[in-house]
């Protein structure tokens, strides 16, 4: 599944499902976005240099300060009979270099600089405690590959990760969850592989999106934005010197995988973002002699690339909405190129892993819309035996394939649930599984990830958290049982979890349906009788799950007193794959009114009221804020729409624009009558009209690929137009980022902070004295 318009919006970085959408923003760190999971701008943004900087106006401005205003260009568009009318439809520039364009997005910058001017010392106050939860100084948890540990270590002060590894003294002991990487003047010494805070110096962005070690660990493969508009360049270094092998590769998604230790493979975009071809490259060959393996044609479909846990075969899928058939490389054979695994079937979507001489194949399709699990022998993939049939109440969200395990993540009544099953020998019969071994979780909402973990090893590495349990990581012992933690992120400040109480509530949607909330507050400050301040959270998009996660900033709102909610509105994935059917095509305003209804329902239960209710969504979940914001704009006092997708109509009908032929399956194809007009019925660009608005923050980045910075541009410049109050509306946007604002760890909580100052500043919480 390709995913769009705001997934990291959602979790700020906390998570990606393996086929992202127009991006959350959830809020850990992302590694690889599936290409484009959101949208993107028509053509390969360059900036202009005068474009790379912000430029704010200096000293205190009064907050009285006149907002900008837009000029007026019309542009008049057709169909149907149907005639509108976009007098902003001139803020659009792919290059990012129009200089009147430039001027209003920085004439907006400083009235927003200029209205909370006031309130920096408490924001910087906010991100002084913020930032004081993190202990700076920090590793992940090791990860026991072959011969070494790998892990990430943060450094004080520093904004970036450096990439480490150590040597296993006793690599032939087979993996336990006991394990620990030893440390101190004995153990193995520590190799720094790659220094993010070092590369990072050159540019005003940097992230990484792919970093993989070879088969026999002498190489590391890295992919590197340096801009913010997700092309890749890819270097490969020698693990242990750290001297670059051969001239980088560049143009790439982030997708890439090791065929063997001395070739890749990796992904590349067409000319509107789609990836669309998969190549071969020898190291020590140019990348104008690599071998194309394969090249999707088809606009609707999009490429995927993954290696098999047993790291035998790579993957390679095309995908669109609907439809997702795969082909694999034998890498001890890579010259033989792809074979046809699953074929292309409308409807049909197959996500496939391997071990010993079976293949193993999630598969869905609109009968088995939970999916159901078979698998097949490598030498026959014709044949296929059932081994999870598709269950109407549970869903398959992915799985992990081990030497003598399955871990099976599924999803029940909107909580995921973790199933292991073993395995008869490889080489033996597979015809059914054993009963399977669940893992236990304490919290009453929660949320879990996969991760990386040993194929060969009886151990299962999994992330953990709740609203209020920090992330975790946890090796589960597959034959035993045994749950062992072997990290859980330090919070400092004086947090203690005993303090937040986290709830599921569950409300009646306008038709009937029961839609879940998971909640979280603290019990010592929350008053529970409509008088506290709260915070509802909603996406609903691209089938993405939007689980109740742990976010450490989130604890300066629940400290003053905000109860936090996550509304998991239909269009999401929590309830299944009838959840996200239900809420997308021309049942999307259910995603809307679903919203709606939970923010009436915490009126009614008293965990707030109208004059106390904010509400945030990002990406696709900006597109939900920007509806709901149309539709009931007496219902909250702050709405905060991050990076949102609200000029849905003209961006669709618009197919040179990244990733619209492929959403045509999400949002409809509005060159179709009847989509055109329930499209336009909800876009919120169309839909602003002459009333009274709550107060509003938008964000956007200017070299944002998966939402164009030109529409949250123009539906602010509309609501200035048309808006009948007196009320705070503002626009934030950096010039030289993309979808997920600044790339360092602590600009990031910079964001926050504004946010949250702009909220306590309209709610009047912002103490005198600061």
């Amino acid at each position: 599944m390709i995913i769009r318009r705001g997934l990291v919006a959602a979790l700020g970085s906390h998570f990606l499902a393996p086929h992202p959408p127009r991006l959350l923003h959830f809020g850990a760190s992302l590694s690889c976005l599936p290409p484009l999971l959101p949208r993107r701008s028509r053509s390969n943004p360059r900036l202009c240099s005068s474009s790379l900087r912000l430029t704010t106006a200096s000293g205190d401005m009064a907050e009285s300060r006149s907002p900008p205003a837009a000029k007026k260009v019309e542009h008049v568009m057709q169909m149907f009979g149907d005639v509108r009318v976009d007098k902003y439809y001139w803020l659009r520039d792919d290059s990012r270099c129009n200089p009147d364009m430039l001027s209003y997005l920085r004439q907006e910058n400083d009235y927003t600089h200029s209205v909370m001017s006031g309130t920096k010392e408490f924001e910087n106050t906010l991100f002084a405690e913020i930032r004081g939860r993190i202990k700076e100084d920090d590793i992940s948890a090791p990860l026991r590959k072959g011969p070494y540990y790998y892990y990430k270590k943060n450094l004080q002060g520093k904004e970036y990760v450096q990439h480490c590894r150590r040597l296993i003294a006793d690599n032939k002991a087979e993996p336990s969850v006991y394990d620990t990487m030893p440390t101190g003047p004995d153990a193995p010494r520590e190799h720094i592989i790659l220094d993010e805070n070092i590369k990072a110096q050159e540019y005003d962005y940097y992230s990484i999106g792919a970093f993989k070690a070879s088969p026999d660990h002498k190489l590391v493969a890295y992919a590197e934005d340096t801009k913010g508009d997700e092309i890749y360049t890819v270097n490969v270094i020698d693990s242990e010197t750290l001297k670059p092998l051969g001239q980088p590769l560049k143009g790439l998604t982030c997708y890439l995988e090791w065929a063997g230790n001395d070739a890749l493979v990796y992904i590349t975009m067409d000319e509107i973002l789609r990836p669309d071809k998969v190549w071969l490259h020898k190291l020590g060959t140019e990348q104008s002699s690599d071998v194309c393996l394969y090249h999707e044609k088809d606009d609707m479909f999009s490429l995927d690339l993954h290696s098999s846990e047993s790291h035998k075969y790579i993957f390679v899928a095309s995908e669109s909405k609907t439809t997702r058939f795969v082909f694999s490389l034998d890498v001890s054979k890579p010259q033989d190129g792809l074979k046809v695994l699953t074929p292309r079937e409308d409807g049909i979507d197959s996500s496939v892993s391997h071990r010993g001489s079976h293949f193993f194949i999630q598969r869905r399709s609109t009968e088995f819309y939970n999916s159901e699990l078979v698998a097949c022998s490598v030498d026959d993939t014709s044949k296929t035996t059932v081994l999870i049939p598709h269950r109407e109440s549970v869903k398959i969200q992915e799985i992990q394939l081990f030497r003598d395990h399955l871990a099976v993540f599924e999803r029940e009544q909107g909580l995921q649930k973790i199933t292991v099953h073993r395995l008869p020998a490889e080489g033996q019969p597979l015809n059914k599984l054993q009963a399977g071994r669940s893992v236990s979780f304490i919290d009453p909402v929660y949320s879990i990830d996969s991760t990386e973990s040993e194929f060969s090893s009886i151990v299962l590495r999994f992330r953990y958290s709740s609203m209020k349990t920090p992330p975790s990581v946890y090796d589960y012992d597959m034959d035993s049982g045994t749950s062992v933690i072997k990290k859980i992120d330090t919070v400092l400040g004086g947090f203690d979890a005993s303090n937040y109480v986290t709830e599921r509530k569950w409300v009646t949607a306008a038709d009937g349906t029961q839609i879940p909330m998971s909640i979280v507050y603290n019990k010592n400050l929350a008053k529970l009788d409509g008088s506290d301040p709260c915070l509802l959270y909603g996406y609903g998009s691209y089938e993405i799950s939007v689980d109740p996660y742990f976010k450490a900033s989130r604890l300066s709102l629940l400290d003053r007193g905000f109860i936090y909610v996550i509304a998991h509105v239909r269009g999401g994935g929590e309830m299944g794959r009838q959840w996200y059917e239900n809420g997308k095509f021309l049942k999307k305003k259910n995603t809307f009114t679903d919203f709606i209804a939970c923010a009436e329902s915490l009126i009614e239960l008293k965990y707030c009221s109208k004059e106390k209710l904010c509400v945030e969504g990002r990406s696709a979940g900006g597109l939900l804020m920007g509806a709901v914001l149309n539709m009931r704009p007496d219902l909250f006092k702050v709405v905060i729409a991050g990076v949102p997708f609200v000029d849905v109509l003209t961006t669709m009908l618009d197919p040179t624009i990244p990733l619209t032929t492929s959403e045509w399956e999400e949002w409809g194809d509005p060159r179709k009558e009847e989509f055109y007009f329930y499209m336009k019925s909800y876009s919120p660009v169309d839909n602003v009209t002459a009333q009274n608005y709550p107060n509003v923050l938008v964000t956007a980045g200017l070299n944002d690929p998966r939402v164009m910075y030109s529409e949250p541009a123009k539906f602010v410049a509309k609501l200035r137009e048309m808006k009948t109050d007196n009320n705070l509306l503002l626009f934030k946007c950096e010039l030289g980022a993309g979808h997920f604002s600044k790339s360092g760890r602590f600009e990031k909580l910079q964001e926050d902070a504004f946010t949250f100052a702009f909220m306590m500043k309209v709610l009047d919480m912002i103490p005198d004295s600061v």
